[in-house]
């Protein structure tokens, strides 16, 4: 992948063949509900609040990033290229046989595409050079201040506040991204080409045949299925999920909001298609990712008897989801040790509790 990757930066080059159709099974599937002249506080008391993807149509449509889009690709290419900074950046490099999706090897231990660095302005001049069209090319979540610091001032976000979340740009051709979920808010703008998103609810995890959740494709755990073309004999129960699947279609000046943990894929078109996007959270960062939490539950649980990992849910049902209240609320405040509220010093101390736990192993 090396060498691979150092021809490619000498000259990248992309793929202008069209990304496949959504499969037919979903070609009844429900649409996510669009609400237009969103603002700030429409969004926080409307949308956010449903806990439900919802389209934001026309949202972004007076940047002036999506003002070049609409007047050409060329007048988008020009408008980033002026804004480069020239710090290098990487992208997926895929060759015709994977048709726009990045994905893994057959044997699930490697992935099908090279990885190359370049600079957005040389990654522009690809994507639109006419000499060899075969491979595609994708640049994932990059945030525009490491190489295009004037974006964020030029294109406000009007629903967010600028220090709650950075602006991250995606830019390629015509892309597939397998159903994958985030653990934090986000809303996705669409600068130029198209985007489909098929979302599904969390609870459909057991019939999206998740793959890996410790070597991924760009962080998060993808699912199995090829959405354009389902197995269904290797994966019947993906049949159900369809049932529940929504589909979002946005061009420039739309945008998508979707609350964590909803599993989405993504589907781009376009000569150039750019996405901005932005991943919030009020957690606490030094709570750490759920992630960790059910790593070591996978660790210490998943290999107990079955009677015994059904008592451990009514613990977590109990002492984590507060299925029956606060659990702690009989002790002393003073008392509670790692059961009391959430706080800097509380999590301080269940972080001591576990890494002495595991120092222990």
């Amino acid at each position: 992948m090396g060498r691979e990757s150092a021809r490619a930066l000498s000259g990248l080059t992309t793929s202008a063949t069209t990304a496949p159709a959504t499969g037919v099974e979903l070609s009844n599937a429900g649409r996510v509900d669009e609400f237009h002249s969103v603002d700030r506080p429409r969004f926080n008391q409307e949308i956010e609040t449903r806990h439900e993807p919802a389209i934001l149509r026309g949202l972004v449509a007076e940047w002036p990033a999506v003002q070049a889009a609409r007047q050409s690709t060329a007048a988008l290419v020009d408008y980033l290229t002026a804004r480069d900074n020239q710090a290098r950046v990487k992208a997926f490099l895929g060759q015709p046989s994977i048709a726009g999706r990045y994905f893994y090897s057959p044997g699930v231990d490697a992935f099908n595409f090279a990885i190359a660095e370049t600079t957005i302005s040389a990654l522009l001049k690809a994507l639109l050079d006419p000499a060899e069209k075969q491979r595609s090319i994708y640049m994932g979540s990059t945030g525009t201040s490491h190489m295009l610091p004037s974006f964020a001032a030029e294109n406000a976000m009007p629903l967010l506040d600028p220090a709650k979340a950075e602006p991250r740009i995606w830019i390629g051709n015509n892309s597939r991204v397998a159903p994958h979920y985030d653990e934090a808010d986000n809303i996705a703008c669409v600068v130029g080409g198209r985007r489909r998103f098929v979302l599904f609810p969390t609870e459909q995890v057991e019939n999206l045949y998740v793959g890996p959740l410790d070597r991924t494709i760009a962080g998060q755990p993808i699912s199995m299925v090829d959405l354009d073309a389902p197995d269904y004999e290797r994966f019947p129960k993906y049949r159900e999920a369809e049932r529940h699947a929504l589909i979002a279609d946005l061009e420039p000046g739309d945008a998508i909001y979707i609350p964590a943990l909803w599993w989405h894929a993504v589907q781009a078109t376009g000569e150039v298609n750019a996405l901005v996007n932005y991943w919030w959270t009020d957690h606490p960062l030094d709570a750490g990712s759920p992630m960790h939490a059910l790593g070591h539950g996978l660790l210490t649980i998943s290999h107990l008897p079955e009677h015994e990992r059904e008592a451990w849910r009514v613990l977590f049902d109990h002492y984590v989801f507060k299925a029956n209240g606060e659990p702690a609320e009989h002790i002393p405040e003073a008392a509670r040790g790692i059961l009391g509220r959430s706080t800097p010093e509380v999590r301080r101390m269940i972080k001591q509790f576990l890494m002495r736990a595991l120092s222990s192993l």
